[in-house]
């Protein structure tokens, strides 16, 4: 593999590894090169990053590998991160908002059992946005967090209050919903056969 091809899977695996970052020897094992190439290729990124202006930055951090913004567009992120209710809310937050909404109080694991998927990152999200809160902990093992929405949910949204909200979907029975395909698919392949020429 060659340097540049190198230097954007390990770009890759440093924005896959987020706040925690990634050490160069985990780099090195994914990469299949030796720790101290690693660090070579990643100091040549940090001089690629500062010499085309980038607005990010690797830094190393308690051994680990980071990307970070540059601390002098802080100001400019601060603004961000102060105006909530200006940014839009993607698919996933907005998904987990709604359950959040219509199920209150509920624990992230409820939320990923009825999502079907992790929600950390929607759930920070969200509590960085304000639009949810914690209101409590659950009885029983490791007494998890119970969310539920805020005043700037109901100002985000226009509501009075949580009743305002619009009825909540009909629950689908999946276990009807696959007998029901099961069957039509049935009933589809009867036809193609009596179809078919013999």
């Amino acid at each position: 593999m060659d340097y540049d091809k190198l230097k954007s899977v390990i770009e890759g695996l440093l924005f896959l590894a987020g706040d925690e970052g990634i050490e160069a020897k985990q780099i090195a094992e994914i990469v299949e090169l030796d720790a101290e190439t690693v660090v070579d290729l990643l100091e040549d990124m940090k001089a690629d990053f500062r010499r085309s202006g980038r607005g990010i930055q690797i830094v190393e951090v308690a051994g680990a590998y980071q990307l970070t913004t540059l601390p002098e567009h802080a100001p400019y992120f601060e603004r961000m991160a102060s105006s909530p209710g200006h940014a839009s809310l993607s698919q996933a937050a907005l998904e987990t908002l709604a359950i959040i909404a219509y199920k209150q109080p509920i624990t992230r694991s409820d939320i990923e059992e009825i999502r079907g998927v992790k929600c950390e990152k929607a759930l920070n999200t969200l509590l960085s946005k304000q639009l949810i809160r914690e209101v409590g902990r659950a009885e029983g093992i490791g007494r998890p967090i119970l969310y539920g929405t805020t005043k700037e949910f109901l100002e985000y949204f226009g509501l009075r209050e949580l009743a305002d909200l619009p009825e909540p979907p009909v629950e689908i029975n999946l276990e009807e919903v696959h007998l029901e395909a099961s069957a039509l698919f049935a009933r589809n392949e009867e036809k193609r056969n009596d179809q078919s020429p013999e």
